[in-house]
């Protein structure tokens, strides 16, 4: 994010700003934030799980929007290849948590997992 912040955005003309400039800024702080709200609403059955899908979600946005400043504008090419490949990372990083969590949560699994170790 901190990255995205300082050295892709001013780059964007300013005919973008309240287009893709706006974009970026939110979806890229967006996920970080969403983590922690949705994990404060771990205890709810799939409160964190929707928290969880958003942020996959943004991961997606910012790279949407970070390929098209590249392609459209040709902003700094490897700052912004380096980046997309960072949330396409982190996005993964994330559903992997996702379906680790669903795992973890779901007490007939943990029933059924329990019982093969006997």
């Amino acid at each position: 994010m901190l990255r995205l912040m300082k050295e892709v955005l001013p780059l964007i003309p300013a005919s973008e700003k309240y287009d893709l400039v706006d974009q970026l800024r939110r979806s890229c702080k967006a996920a970080p934030r969403l983590i922690a709200e949705g994990y404060a609403k771990r205890h709810q059955k799939f409160g964190f799980q929707k928290y969880l899908d958003d942020a996959m979600t943004e991961c997606n946005e910012t790279i949407v929007s970070l390929e098209q400043a590249r392609d459209i504008y040709g902003i700094n090419p490897k700052v912004i290849n380096e980046l997309v490949d960072i949330y396409d990372k982190s996005g993964r990083q994330i559903y992997n948590l996702s379906t680790a969590w669903t795992n973890f949560k779901d007490p007939k699994r943990n029933q059924e997992s329990s019982k093969g170790k006997r």
